[in-house]
């Protein structure tokens, strides 16, 4: 399409350039036929002058008119009384100079309306006849191949001004037909794109209901049971405990593996804000380690676009998983700050900290168990325009910070609620 957009251009600028070479032989041959002709030194001259003024008017003027630039309206009217008013003097000083007919009458043509045009190039093709009258007089009328001629040039002007405005409508058409198709090719590639996301949403809908909902839901199943085998048996509080946190994530789990399956927002997001989505998400690691984590809000909280408070979400879950799984904490600190255009998330912990990049492909994520990690976190956060740090240091905890930008007027398509799920 980039090379179609610009075809037009190229095209114009082609167009251009062989009017200026058929304009300038049109100037030189008139030129020579004014200073070969068997007038008076001063009408030649004059002749001449009015010719290199008519060359001056056009490049000042005439040129960007006939390329679109120009304004067009008044100053086409204009250009083209100007024009016809220095032929006049031409054809009146030499008759020979009638020659820049041939160039004349093209710009009218190119500069006015149809119906305009071609009336004043029937005129200008009649001043040469009425030159001849009025400096022989009355009594002496023109020889009749000067009046053939400028019949002649009435016809073809007429013609050759029909003709002229039907390149121009179909040049005008084609470049409409030309605009239409990009935007149909630009609306066939979002189809396409969108067919494509919606059929690898299929694919992998079905991949997930068939593996992992079904794996969650047996774990659910399992966990139910072992909680009714052990809800009166003294002494497992603490086991009971750990099988209603372990039938809870997995029914988190499964129902984000259902939002996902059904093209809905994260399953936290639906009836929810992202601060309390990522509450619920500081929480959860509190009852799972018993590690405190403080959350705070800074700024005046609103609402966010869905694609804003999705990574968020998801900042927030990575960057917990991993102080559960690798920091060894002893507290943890997860604020949330809202801003002019911008909204940031930031996780510090005071475990054992690492060197970031020293592990390999996997060294967002600080430790080579494997798996996406932080990288594939800062994918989303690049994908929407914002930008993460990770500062660590062994013995010195961990801190990620992940910074938004928020749309002006985007912030509508915000997420959900604020009652607690």
């Amino acid at each position: 399409m980039a090379v179609e957009a610009e075809r037009g251009p190229r095209a114009r600028v082609r167009w251009l350039g062989l009017w200026d070479g058929y304009f300038v032989v049109c100037h030189l041959v008139t030129t020579g036929l004014v200073f070969l002709s068997g007038a008076s030194q001063g009408r030649r001259v004059a002749a001449i002058v009015g010719l290199t003024v008519a060359a001056v008017w056009y490049a000042a003027l005439g040129r960007q008119l006939l390329t679109g630039r120009g304004g067009g309206g008044r100053r086409n009217v204009v250009f083209c009384a100007g024009l016809v008013g220095i032929f006049a003097l031409v054809a009146f000083a030499d008759p020979t100079g009638s020659f820049a007919l041939f160039g004349v009458v093209p710009m009218l043509m190119m500069s006015l309306p149809a119906r305009p045009a071609v009336v004043v190039a029937v005129l200008v093709n009649l001043l040469p006849p009425v030159a001849w009258w009025v400096r022989r007089g009355a009594g002496d009328p023109p020889p009749p191949a000067a009046v053939l001629a400028s019949l002649l040039g009435v016809a073809l002007s007429a013609l050759l001004g029909l003709w002229i405005k039907r390149v121009v409508r179909q040049n005008r058409e084609h470049a409409e037909l030309i605009e239409e198709l990009q935007r149909n090719r630009a609306q066939v590639a979002r189809l396409s794109h969108q067919a494509g996301i919606a059929a690898e949403r299929e694919r992998l809908a079905r991949e997930i209901h068939d593996t992992l909902a079904q794996s969650l839901t047996s774990i659910i199943g399992l966990v139910q049971a072992a909680e009714t085998e052990v809800a009166d048996a003294p002494g497992l509080d603490g086991s009971r405990r750990h099988l209603a946190l372990a039938g809870r994530v997995a029914r988190d789990s499964l129902a984000e593996a259902r939002a996902f399956v059904a093209g809905r927002a994260p399953a936290p997001l639906e009836r929810s804000s992202p601060a309390r989505a990522v509450r619920r998400q500081a929480d959860g690691l509190t009852a799972q380690t018993g590690v405190p984590v403080r959350f705070a809000v800074e700024g005046a909280e609103g609402p966010l676009p869905m694609q804003v408070s999705v990574v968020l979400l998801r900042a927030a879950q990575e960057s917990l998983a991993n102080v559960r799984k690798h920091a060894a904490a002893g507290r943890v600190e997860v604020t949330l700050r809202y801003g002019a255009g911008r909204v940031g998330l930031v996780v510090r912990d005071d475990g054992g900290g690492f060197v970031p990049g020293e592990t390999g492909d996997d060294a967002a994520d600080g430790r080579p168990a494997g798996g996406f990690g932080l990288a594939g976190l800062r994918a989303r956060v690049t994908e929407c325009g914002g930008e993460m740090t990770v500062v660590s240091a062994p013995g010195e905890g961990t801190v990620v910070a992940v910074h938004l930008p928020v749309p002006s007027g985007g912030a509508a398509a915000g997420a959900g609620t604020d009652d607690d799920a």
